[in-house]
This record gives C-alpha cells, structure tokens and sequence, in this order.
C-alpha cells in the first residue's frame, strides 16, 4: 500500500514537473487552422488535409498504446484506443489543428491539439483513459488540464488504467 502511494506520488510530481515547462515556456499557442480528417493511424496520429497539403498530425499530450510500430508488439489497451479515434476522426471529419511552441517532432510530423467541435480531443483520451500524458518539452500550454484529466482517469481506473 505504502509503495503504491509512493509511486503515484512520483507519478504526480513527474507530471507536475513535465506539465511545469508549458507554463514556463509562455504558454504561446504558435497556429491554429482548420482540418478535414484523411487517415486514423493509431490512437495518436492521424492524417489530414490541410488546404493543398497533406500531413501527419501527432496528437499532442496524449500518448496511447502502440499498435503500429513494427518494432514493438500491440500493446494492451492499443486496439481500443486505435478504434476510439477512429470512430471519433473517422475519414472526412472536420477538426481545428493548434499547434505550440514547437511544431514538429524529429519525425517530420506535425505537432498540434485536435480540436472536435470547439472541444480539444486530447483530452478525451486522456479522461477516457485511452492514453497516458505526454508533454514534449517545449509544447506543453495545456499541460495543467490535461495533467487533470490524467489523473482523473487514473483515479478512476478508467480504460487502460484498470485493463493493464
């Protein structure tokens, strides 16, 4: 018992710790712009067009199981987080992209929040429990409501808290 509590005691002061560096950078949100879904990848990427381009989105904040990665096994709660975002940004769908402070990952992919209907689905995931948090240093402007979210699906032992 006293372990547990120990670790979630980690748990919070690393996510304080990570969520701290948004609000230290300025909390500058550096573009927003409009969307229409093409692609779901996994639980965290997606595909859109955006005006004459096409780019690879990785959701920011949210970082669910993978089930892609030729690397890695399917993780446990991967599938229905992949599933979720795709019923939620099933090809067509129209959605806000806001980028941060920095607005690509070594990748090449773009970073940004998805916004659904005025609503930034990151934090869907989170609160749902289909992902855990993750703050990419220098993005993390909506770190302190997505770090609420977190913990509150933790708590709840929501999605993939409760299932692995």
């Amino acid at each position: 018992m006293a372990r547990s509590r120990a670790a979630c005691a980690t748990l919070a002061v690393a996510l304080l710790g990570s969520a701290g560096w948004g609000w230290w950078s300025g909390g500058r949100v550096a573009e927003r712009f409009d969307a229409t879904v093409v692609h779901v990848v996994d639980g965290d990427t997606i595909v859109v067009e955006v005006a004459d381009r096409t780019e690879t989105v990785r959701i920011l904040g949210a970082d669910t199981p993978e089930t892609v990665d030729p690397r890695k096994p399917v993780q446990c709660y991967g599938p229905e987080a992949s599933a979720h975002t795709k019923a939620r940004l099933a090809p067509g769908t129209r959605v806000t992209l806001e980028t941060d402070a920095e607005a690509r990952d070594k990748y090449g992919r773009l970073l940004a929040y998805v916004y659904v209907g005025g609503v930034r689905y990151d934090d869907e995931l989170l609160r749902l429990g289909f992902a855990r948090l993750l703050i990419i240093p220098p993005n993390g402007v909506h770190a302190r409501a997505m770090l609420r979210a977190a913990l509150e699906a933790r708590a709840a032992r929501r999605g993939l808290w409760g299932g692995c």
